[in-house]
């Protein structure tokens, strides 16, 4: 019970310690013991975490903004994402992907007719039965883009508005305002054509809507997010089947002679292990007695198994072979080259490619420029415009902000 407890609270002060450094995941000699951004680069650093040691709290962090960091789950301050947690674990769900694949694949089922619709209508209106007028096909379309842009693209419009109350402005705010006038002038030219000014009208009364432009940018971007996160996911795979390398138990030797299975999160460096045939080598260390074949493929790639005699070192979590070992344990928890691995697995998955920092870049001028150019165009044709100005005024606002939101597609490639 004693040694337990030791060990317990041996692996409980190295979480503390290793929790609270901070390392640049470009230049890891930079380390300070608070947040920050590294001299060398200027990226944000990252807390040090022990991937295989287990932590009473679990740090939730933003895949596109690694300086947000929480306790608990929830969404990226700056730009809606959901957390994600720092250390994957082996039953771990990605709640995420499912929900954007669900919204995705309902999107895609109703935008497809109204986007048909929409281009038969303009391209080749003969094929249209003459007995159904264009006011019903309009609330046709109004029927299936409605929910695509107000649930499927939720997230959208949680995000573009998450950014504008952080002023950190990204691709989903103009995503979420390009979809959202779309769609609210489309309503209106559906259910309140007179509104218009008459040029706008056909013969019939009836205003040309953006339904399918706004369904369409909804699925496209619901595409990008699905193929991002199925690509993180995996690589959060492949850190499960390295955590499952991994035995759970371990079996200690004490110097009477007698042996216990304990945890493996339960031993420390100096602990004298037994290693039975057939087992997988509990952590790194050494041989100090006995001798066996160990099968090293799991690291090396080679399938012939390697002779391990007296002094000769282990790697945790390859199999040994018919032979008994005791082995003394040098490197555990985080030191071991498994975790090391998997380390390195989880900061690739969490790293940013250079292109992500340009494209941030990029969308903090570029959305300002296009609303700051919608504005003015708004105000232009208010004050110079032909009557009725506003109308004309509002009508023109628009169209340079349904114009400008495809532009955030080529931002919110993943």
């Amino acid at each position: 019970m004693d040694s337990n407890h030791c060990h317990h609270q041996h692996k409980k002060e190295n979480s503390q310690i290793n929790a609270g450094q901070y390392t640049c995941p470009m230049h890891p000699e930079i380390q300070q013991d608070h947040p920050g951004n590294c001299p060398k680069c200027g990226m944000a650093l990252e807390a040090s975490v022990n991937t295989l040691e287990s932590s009473n709290q679990t740090e939730y962090i933003c895949p596109m903004h690694p300086e947000v960091v929480r306790n608990k789950p929830g969404d990226c301050p700056k730009c809606g994402m959901a957390l994600e947690p720092r250390t994957v674990k082996a039953d771990s769900d990605n709640a995420e992907l499912t929900n954007m694949t669900r919204r995705f694949w309902i999107s895609l089922v109703l935008s497809i007719p109204v986007f048909v619709i929409a281009m038969m209508n303009d391209l080749a209106p003969d094929l249209i039965p003459k007995n159904i007028p264009l006011q019903q096909i309009q609330w046709f379309e109004f029927a299936l883009a409605t929910p695509v842009v107000l649930w499927c693209g939720l997230p959208f419009f949680q995000r573009g508005w998450a950014s504008i109350i952080n002023r950190s402005l990204n691709m989903f705010t103009l995503v979420s305002i390009g979809i959202g006038v779309a769609w609210i002038y489309s309503v209106i030219a559906t259910f309140l054509p007179q509104l218009f000014p008459p040029i706008m009208q056909d013969s019939n009364g009836t205003v040309a809507v953006y339904f399918e432009a706004a369904a369409v940018i909804t699925a496209l971007v619901l595409l990008g997010q699905v193929l991002e996160l199925r690509a993180r996911s995996q690589t959060s795979d492949a850190i499960k089947l390295l955590l499952e390398l991994a035995p759970k138990m371990a079996r200690v030797h004490y110097d009477d002679g007698s042996e216990e299975d304990i945890p493996l999160d339960h031993v420390k460096s100096g602990d004298i292990l037994r290693v039975r045939p057939g087992e997988k080598v509990p952590v790194d260390g050494v041989v100090i007695e006995g001798n066996s074949a160990v099968d090293e493929s799991m690291v090396t790639g080679e399938p012939i198994p390697v002779e391990k005699f007296i002094d000769m070192p282990l790697i945790g979590a390859t199999i040994n072979g018919t032979g008994s070992l005791l082995m003394r344990a040098e490197r555990v928890g985080s030191d071991t080259l498994l975790s090391q691995i998997v380390h390195m697995v989880s900061e690739a998955q969490r790293s940013r490619a250079p292109i992500q920092k340009v494209v941030d870049t990029v969308a903090g001028y570029f959305v300002p420029a296009v609303l700051l150019v919608a504005i003015s165009t708004l105000l232009i044709w208010w004050i110079w415009g032909p009557e009725p100005r506003l109308a004309h005024a509002v009508v023109n606002a628009v169209a340079v902000l349904i114009i400008a939101c495809p532009c955030a597609l080529g931002l919110a490639t993943p």
